[in-house]
């Protein structure tokens, strides 16, 4: 099979001594437990975590060579005798640590999750992070209400478009914060109550004046200086790959509440939820609420290109690793 190692830590964009390689005939992973799922992988997903793993950024490290990439969907290809859940021809999406970015991977029935039928499996596959990721953050840690103001930071990436939209779904007063024409238009698309852009607007006092048109005292969550008193701060990654400091002084004045959201805790600790997140968030999007947008597809042996649209901040939506298609997409259920 294809599987693309890191072996080395560096820049995956680099031409120059590539830290990744592709192999091209990379051992089939074997069902090892009778409770054992083996996928074919039609589509995984680049998020800026994978960026940041490879280069040694991230909060976990992990022996090398690894095959990287995290979420991913595909069609069940083989099952363990013990295997309740699933059957062979099943399309499933999931979530691992590391070694999605190959042409099959093995997991347990428990972290599998079903996808619908009809569903388009390379949206399905942009789902586990983002989505779920803005849906735990936004609905079960910070409790968004329709009475609430949510401001989202690169609102124009896949972590960003995806709370975005929950958050109107919540019924709240979401302004969205992103750089260039393009992708204001994408959000303005979406129903976002206000935009700002980067390239010709400053963030204080464009969400200031609109703050000020509707009436509203000041943004309920996000981490900003905007933040309403009693607001709250969620906590999901660092995209920098530098740790900020929350001033702990300001947090006690305003009394502000810090959520943290680590998406691999939950596996461990709260499955259940994250099951009920996924069946929600599938349902939103048969019934055409919630959009997964693609704005770049590649094929794993295009991954230096793949990480370079991340990078260079090219993307709207999600950036996309597909077998067997080439060719950009903009993926909906």
């Amino acid at each position: 099979m294809e599987a693309l190692l890191c072996k080395r830590l560096g820049d995956p964009t680099s031409s120059f001594e590539s830290p990744i390689e592709l192999s091209r005939n990379h051992p089939i992973p074997k069902l090892d437990s009778p409770t054992a799922v083996r996928v074919k992988v039609k589509a995984t997903s680049l998020n800026y975590g994978t960026y940041l793993q490879i280069q040694g950024k991230y909060q976990e490290k992990h022996p090398l060579p690894f095959i990287p990439g995290s979420d991913y969907a595909g069609i069940v290809d083989a099952v363990g005798p013990s295997v309740s859940k699933f059957k062979v021809g099943d399309y499933v999406c999931a979530f691992v640590p590391v070694g999605s970015y190959a042409t099959f991977i093995v997991q347990d029935q428990s972290q599998l999750f079903e996808v619908p039928k009809g569903c388009d499996l390379v949206a399905a596959a942009g789902l586990p992070i983002a989505f779920v990721t803005s849906h735990l953050t936004l609905v079960h840690r910070a409790n968004l209400t329709s009475s609430q103001v949510l401001l989202v930071l690169g609102a124009a990436g896949g972590v960003g478009l995806a709370a975005v939209q929950i958050g109107k779904i919540c019924g709240a007063v979401v302004i969205a914060v992103a750089r260039g024409a393009e992708k204001v238009q994408l959000l303005k698309s979406l129903g976002v109550d206000h935009v700002v852009d980067l390239m010709n607007q400053n963030v204080t006092a464009s969400v200031k004046e609109f703050l000020k048109s509707r009436n509203l005292k000041g943004v309920d969550v996000l981490y900003d200086p905007l933040l309403n008193w009693g607001a709250q701060i969620l906590v999901i990654g660092f995209a920098s790959g530098e740790i900020p400091i929350i001033p702990t002084n300001i947090i006690l004045v305003k009394n502000w509440t810090v959520h943290g959201f680590y998406w691999g805790s939950y596996i461990i600790h709260q499955p259940a939820v994250l099951e009920d997140s996924v069946r929600k968030l599938f349902s939103w999007m048969e019934k055409g609420l919630i959009t997964v947008h693609v704005s770049h597809t590649y094929s794993l042996s295009e991954a230096n290109l793949a990480f370079a649209a991340i990078k260079d901040r090219k993307a709207m939506g999600k950036v996309m690793i597909v077998f067997d298609d080439k060719g950009n997409a903009s993926s909906k259920i």
